[in-house]
């Protein structure tokens, strides 16, 4: 199994960098060329969801991202360290902006879902996290 790892300062403009990083070892494990615009589009929606919650919560820790291949498949987590509520639960909102920032991270979550068949999302108190999962074709060695 091998890792790549990714931390970025909470800033829209690296969140493009993610986006490349992504692809190009999503590429290597052997993710389908087909959906790798679906992979930079997921990564990306993900991202700035991650940079989005740093940013509303004043938290300076940067985002994580973790390139994991195995086997047969290539997954992506994405980790934030914003204090929130498990996606979909708006008992706990003040109303106002906070309905508003619930309803665009519903939207995020759903384009991702979207885009991804294999999503994972968990969020607490202490962070949040979205793991996404590809299949892999394994690589063909060609004798001559």
């Amino acid at each position: 199994m091998a890792t790549v790892e990714l931390r970025f300062s909470a800033l829209p403009e690296h969140v493009r960098t993610a986006r490349l990083v992504a692809a190009a070892v999503a590429r290597r494990a052997g993710v389908d060329e087909a959906v790798l615009d679906e992979v930079r589009l997921a990564v990306g929606e993900a991202c700035t969801r991650a940079v989005g919650l740093h940013q509303s919560s004043g938290i300076s820790a940067p985002v994580q991202v973790s390139l994991i291949e195995e086997e047969k498949q290539f997954s992506i987590e994405v980790g934030d360290e914003a204090p929130h509520a498990v996606p979909g639960d708006r008992s706990s909102g003040a109303g106002g902006d906070a309905d508003v920032e619930v309803e665009e991270d519903d939207m995020g979550l759903a384009v991702i879902s979207g885009l991804v068949d294999d999503v994972e999302v968990t969020a607490d108190e202490n962070g949040g996290l979205i793991r996404m999962t590809w299949p892999t074709t394994p690589s063909v060695a060609v004798v001559p």
